[in-house]
């Protein structure tokens, strides 16, 4: 299991690369890809922040610090950089409930790069084709978002890797088939829907 200490002492010597490829090690959505584009210090303080968030430490001062890089490196167009990046930093961001400007800039990014075929580009330009591992993992990350649900199309990215199962590699089909457990619609029973409890 990582530690706090082990974040704190990776962040503080700035060893990003480290610090993200220890942070995917055992997660769902780990890949040499991810380990690849995620070495930075903008990523690894995203990750870092869901597993503080895991590990129930938004109170360690290191939260905030993590915080700010985030909150300081949002693009002026509302991203991060790119895809992949921004999904990340929003699920940073809303751990524990997290929301506000920076939220609400980064989920309109997303949507306007969101495709007609609903997947989204691995770089933020809206000509660019679609990459299904890229939509994975914003499916992955932002699936169970409240407010990426409102925002986003996800039914028709839902039924977009429904229906090109067949052309997924083996890492875009794993990280789909996880993404697609949190991208359930959740319908409430009658009970719940009535105030009831059973």
């Amino acid at each position: 299991m990582f530690t706090i200490r082990q974040i704190e002492r990776l962040w503080n010597s700035k060893q990003y690369r480290r610090l993200a490829v220890e942070l995917l090690q055992g997660r769902p959505e780990a890949s040499y890809r991810l380990e690849a584009e995620f070495g930075r210090s903008i990523p690894a303080a995203a990750l870092a922040l869901v597993r503080m968030d895991e590990l129930a430490q938004s109170h360690h001062p290191l939260y905030r610090t993590l915080l700010n890089v985030l909150i300081v490196g949002q693009e002026a167009d509302g991203g991060w950089g790119d895809v992949m990046m921004t999904a990340l930093c929003v699920r940073a961001l809303t751990c524990g409930d997290g929301q506000g400007v920076a939220v609400e800039r980064a989920l309109r990014y997303l949507a306007q790069l969101q495709k007609s075929e609903a997947i989204w580009p691995k770089v933020p330009i809206r000509r660019m084709s679609g990459d299904a591992f890229v939509s994975a993992f914003v499916l992955f990350e932002l699936g169970e978002t409240e407010s990426f649900r409102r925002t986003s199309r996800l039914g028709d990215a839902v039924d977009w890797f429904t229906g090109n199962l067949a052309t997924l590699d083996p890492d875009t089909r794993r990280l789909w088939d996880r993404a697609a457990a949190k991208c359930r619609t959740r319908r409430p029973r009658p009970a719940d829907a009535a105030g009831l409890w059973s």
